[in-house]
């Protein structure tokens, strides 16, 4: 069996940290091509011991010294900042898993398509904020897109059979987080400490707050249209409090396929890494005995317009989806940082959209001049919030 070259865009975060996890668990089937970080220099050294790669960079230039230490005495290339950064992602491999979170991901996402090889996607704003550029670059090299969110990676495995074309709609599920059932009142109190108590996953700050607010389902349905070329009218989301049923492809001939598994990221991104074949992993395997049971609701838009305020975006346009993922970004940290309330983050969204609408987008430049332009708005949206309660 043929070694697979391999390079890890966002190696220090939680979905690259799980991804050499796997790696780790069979080196020899793996050669590590680059693996590229943010800040976190300590634990890419770490990383880089370990799986000796070709070169290891880091974006942020002040941490450059602290990994030029860490790695003395190897033959490890080094290197840091953005260009370096884009340049490591650009490199040919047959795998590259993009993970770098945040629009900051997405310069090396599209430099990553340019080999025409597999790209296990894990950056949501490559298909939110840039989704018609970023499916021109893969379709232009003839590059093969693996979604790794659990979720959508669930549709691609319930869409093994090749049947896209007699599909009627998709299910995407959602574990409903911790508001689930909890009422506008007690939301409106929530605090941030309760908010990233997450029943089910464990995962960063940003997203534990978007599964509470259900925006994270609300950006899942945007993607779930990009990948699969789906109308709105064709992705519908349900409730599911366990989490193990993680997605389903309803037929036109009344057969459902849903793919199940426990809540592990190591699963979805196993598949994405052997694909077309499976690999073992050490991931709990599902007890059904031990769930003994799985329900299903259907989500209140009222307590959570996340779900509508995407849905108008996808819509709308690639713009609108551009700038209600800038503008959520900015809201969730404000609320983080207890600048404004639970409730109040849906509802700076939402100004931000209709302020801006949805202008058209060509390329990344554009992109990236509308999720500034979304940023800053958001920015003042905030600002006024806060001048009107301090009055």
């Amino acid at each position: 069996m043929a070694v697979k070259t391999i390079s890890i865009l966002g190696s220090t975060g939680s979905v690259g940290t799980q991804t050499i996890d796997l790696l780790l668990e069979t080196p020899d089937a793996y050669r590590v091509n680059a693996l590229i970080a943010g800040s976190n220099a300590m634990l890419l050294a770490e990383q880089a011991r370990a799986l000796r790669p070709d070169v290891a960079v880091i974006a942020n230039e002040s941490a450059f010294p602290a990994l030029r230490d860490a790695l003395s005495g190897t033959n490890i290339r080094i290197a840091a900042g953005r260009d370096a950064v884009i340049g490591a992602a650009a490199r040919a491999t047959d795998w590259t898993m993009a993970a770098i979170t945040g629009t900051a991901g997405l310069e090396p996402t599209l430099a990553a398509t340019a080999n025409g090889r597999a790209i296990a996607l894990a950056n949501k704003e490559a298909l939110v904020s840039a989704g018609d550029v970023f499916l021109r670059a893969i379709a232009q090299a003839g590059a093969t897109l693996l979604p790794v969110d659990s979720e959508h990676n669930a549709i691609f495995q319930s869409l093994a059979d090749g049947n896209l074309h007699a599909l009627e709609k998709i299910i995407l599920t959602a574990s409903g987080g911790p508001f689930r059932d909890a009422s506008l009142a007690e939301m409106r109190e929530a605090t941030p400490e309760r908010a990233l108590k997450h029943p089910v996953w464990s995962m960063g700050a940003k997203i534990s707050i978007d599964s509470a607010t259900l925006f994270n389902k609300g950006l899942e349905v945007i993607e779930a249209a990009r990948i699969f070329d789906l109308g709105v009218d064709e992705i519908e989301v349900l409730i599911h409090p366990q989490s193990v049923i993680h997605g389903m492809v309803c037929y036109r001939d009344g057969s459902v396929l849903a793919q199940m598994g426990a809540p592990d990221m190591r699963i979805p991104i196993a598949h994405t890494l052997a694909w077309p074949a499976r690999i073992a992993t050490a991931s709990p395997r599902l007890d059904l005995a031990a769930v003994a049971r799985l329900d299903f609701a259907t989500p209140d838009t009222a307590r959570f317009p996340a779900l509508r305020l995407a849905r108008e975006a996808l819509q709308a346009g690639q713009g609108a989806s551009t700038v209600l993922n800038a503008a959520n970004e900015i809201a969730v940290a404000a609320f983080l940082a207890k600048r404004i309330g639970f409730l109040d983050i849906a509802a700076i969204v939402e100004t931000v959209m209709q302020r801006l609408g949805a202008p058209p987008i060509a390329d990344l430049a554009a992109v990236l001049a509308l999720d500034a332009e979304a940023r800053a708005i958001t920015e003042s949206e905030l600002g006024a919030k806060t001048a009107s309660r301090a009055a």
